[in-house]
């Protein structure tokens, strides 16, 4: 039963969302008619509409470039499920505990720091060009493959941190129980900090993610025909830059949907912190 008080509130509250909603409609609608109006109102506006936007030439390489989007996709999942497994392996060796672990702490803190430093189009062609250089047995020459593995060093680098962000926000207290309870060093991580340190960092594994998402189209530079070769292909078939902004849209799209997903996880774990 809802009192007359709580119905006036919640009337206000629908008001004021009703007029929130209202006044970003408009103001969205002014700011997009004045950027549309600044840009074809630019002295070069048709130039660039010939070079960037051309309706025949963005329909003519959308095949090609979604069969190189493919490729993204593929090298996108596997190297994301490798990088979650090698990064929490590192993050568990950084938060190793004592004198005797220091060599594992020195040598797992020394990775983060060369490949979280190192930018990654270098490490592309490092990684790329150099590893078949050597010739050693093994060593494969496919350049998704060799591109994929320079991208997962990088981003286990990142990923690593932030699960060793989550692992130690776990409050101590938490260990000391799950240990009082019987359950031994592995199980307690397994069973109590890591289930607690994901879901608390997982909007930031999200953004990381996204940004996977979008770098994969760099492994590009190693030759392999991915969405962005393929662009560039038809852009020297064409002499037009419009399957690079094609290439551009199908990337934002794929981005569009984690990134919401990221933002609404954020919410939900801001209020869970502010129910406490």
């Amino acid at each position: 039963m809802i009192s007359e008080l709580q119905r006036e509130r919640l009337a206000y509250r629908r008001s004021r969302a009703r007029r929130s909603t209202l006044v970003a409609l408009i103001s969205t609608a002014v700011f997009a008619v004045l950027a549309w109006v600044t840009v074809t109102g630019a002295p070069g506006w048709p130039r660039v509409r010939r070079s960037f936007f051309d309706p025949e030439i963005a329909w003519r390489s959308l095949p090609a470039v979604l069969e190189g989007l493919w490729l993204n996709l593929r090298v996108l999942v596997v190297c994301g499920a490798a990088i979650l497994v090698l990064a929490l392996g590192v993050a568990a060796l950084r938060t190793l505990r004592g004198p005797v672990w220091f060599p594992l702490r020195a040598l797992a803190t020394a990775y983060v720091d060369l490949f979280r430093g190192l930018p990654l189009i270098i490490l592309l062609y490092l990684v790329g060009f150099g590893l078949p250089a050597l010739r050693l047995t093994g060593v494969p020459n496919d350049p998704v493959v060799l591109g994929g593995v320079a991208l997962v060093l990088a981003y286990t680098a990142y990923v690593a941190e932030v699960f060793r962000a989550g692992i130690e926000s776990v409050h101590p207290s938490q260990v000391a129980a799950a240990r009082s309870l019987g359950l031994g060093p592995r199980k307690t991580m397994r069973l109590v900090v890591l289930p607690q340190a994901v879901r608390r960092v997982m909007p930031a594994l999200l953004n990381d993610f996204v940004a996977l998402q979008k770098d994969c189209g760099l492994i590009s530079v190693l030759g392999a025909v991915d969405a962005v070769r393929a662009a560039q292909i038809e852009q020297a078939r064409s002499f037009n830059f419009t399957p690079y902004v094609v290439a551009g849209l199908l990337f934002v799209l794929l981005a569009v949907p984690t990134a919401r997903c990221a933002d609404a996880l954020g919410r939900r774990v801001d209020r869970r912190r502010g129910g406490r």
